[in-house]
């Protein structure tokens, strides 16, 4: 559940039409050439979609693949 939501709000961010494209193992920054503005637009939307406090920043370091998103989501909400 929590993958196939984050997968629908990064193919909807990045304009992607075939959501299959993204994987667990999707690199943000790598994968889907997302800058520094499109990282805060995306943990905006997560952190609203599944109602998280503010993501530290040191922390969304190390949130660069959708897996380590999920994860992340599934320890803290």
């Amino acid at each position: 559940m929590v993958f196939e939501k984050i997968r629908e709000l990064i193919a909807e961010q990045f304009s992607i039409d075939d959501e299959d494209e993204i994987t667990l193992a999707t690199d943000i920054v790598d994968d889907l050439n997302a800058d520094s503005l499109d990282v805060v637009d995306l943990m905006m939307s997560i952190e609203e979609e599944f109602g998280l406090e503010e993501i530290p920043e040191e922390e969304l370091e190390e949130l660069r693949t959708v897996g380590a998103i999920v994860e992340y989501i599934e320890a803290n909400s």
